[in-house]
């Protein structure tokens, strides 16, 4: 096994100057391409990202045909700062309204295949800082150049910045997130261990050929990442995944509590996957101190999934057209 996952890392791991952007310009050829913006409440980081892809992978070079930021329910200035900058801006609640929309990132990501066309589909969370045009072109680049690639994630080195305490400010380096260092390589590793050489399994910047995309179901919540990567590998094989070193990814980090009830999911996600059973108590048990003590605060975890795309009638009746 360790022998296979070696193969494969020299086999499918590349750095995004690997592919120089003239390269994919010529290789690009009719191939569209089309990236997606989940947001919700991003007003401080989504213009600045729209306006690097716009300027610089569809003005400078044309790239990228399509770019649409699916608004997830924001309450601050996220639509009007995405619009004003370029962007398509589609509510999430706008697509498919004949099923009721459910909280989390993975149900916006599965309906953004109804509103986008491209033949390759990027994603990319709203929330980066110091936005490099490589997020996109890094992880777009395999699956034009490299026709039995079709799902490609990004890796990068991601530093923590301490936010409170005597170390507030300081930034320690690291490869991986908090959530993916002690849960979801441990998963991986254990359950399926052809995904190991996977250096950041949970990012939410990869992109993939819509035709694989169509067939795969969306968790609705934060184990969309996992998820996706494990039914791909299933799906369409090893070989058939990689991965594209973007350099650094600087983003806003979330409380040890969110972290936790992320955490629950992707394990969810994951014995979802193993089992295909229901879970015995789909819910997380949280403590906040209150003025007399420990205050128990319950949260669901998110246990539904949405089915692959294509069997969706107006998804086929919009291709058919």
């Amino acid at each position: 096994m360790l022998e296979e996952v070696e193969r494969w890392l020299n086999r499918r791991s590349w750095s995004a100057a690997d592919r120089p952007l003239d390269q994919l310009a010529a290789a690009k050829r009719s191939t569209t391409v089309s990236v997606v913006l989940p947001a919700l409440n991003e007003e401080a980081t989504v213009g600045e990202i729209v306006t690097v892809i716009r300027r610089e992978l569809m003005e400078a070079v044309p790239l990228v045909d399509e770019l649409v930021v699916i608004d997830s329910g924001s309450t601050d200035r996220t639509s009007e700062v995405a619009a004003a900058a370029g962007a398509r801006v589609v509510h999430r609640d706008a697509i498919l309204p004949r099923i009721p929309a459910a909280p989390g990132k993975g149900e916006v990501l599965w309906r953004s295949l109804l509103v986008t066309h491209g033949d390759i589909v990027c994603f990319v969370d709203a929330d980066l800082r110091d936005f490099s045009a490589d997020f996109v072109s890094g992880i777009v680049g395999p699956l034009l150049t490299e026709p039995d690639v079709h799902f490609v994630k990004a890796m990068y080195d991601r530093p923590l910045t301490v936010s409170d305490g005597p170390a507030s400010g300081r930034t320690t380096a690291g490869q991986g997130g908090r959530v993916t260092e002690l849960v979801a390589r441990p998963l991986l590793n254990l359950h399926w261990p052809l995904l190991a050489g996977f250096v950041q399994p949970l990012g939410g910047e990869y992109a993939a050929r819509r035709s694989l995309l169509e067939r795969l179901p969306f968790p609705v919540g934060y184990g969309v990442e996992l998820g996706l990567l494990v039914d791909a590998l299933h799906l369409v094989g090893l070989d058939a995944l990689a991965q594209v070193d973007v350099g650094v990814r600087k983003h806003r980090h979330q409380d040890d509590q969110a972290l936790g009830r992320m955490a629950a999911a992707i394990y969810r996600t994951a014995q979802q996957r193993l089992s295909r059973a229901h879970l015995i108590r789909p819910e997380l048990t949280q403590f906040e101190r209150g003025e007399n003590g420990f205050v128990p605060r319950t949260h669901p975890v998110d246990t539904e999934e949405r089915p692959p795309m294509a069997g969706i009638a107006e998804y086929s009746a919009r291709r058919a057209a």
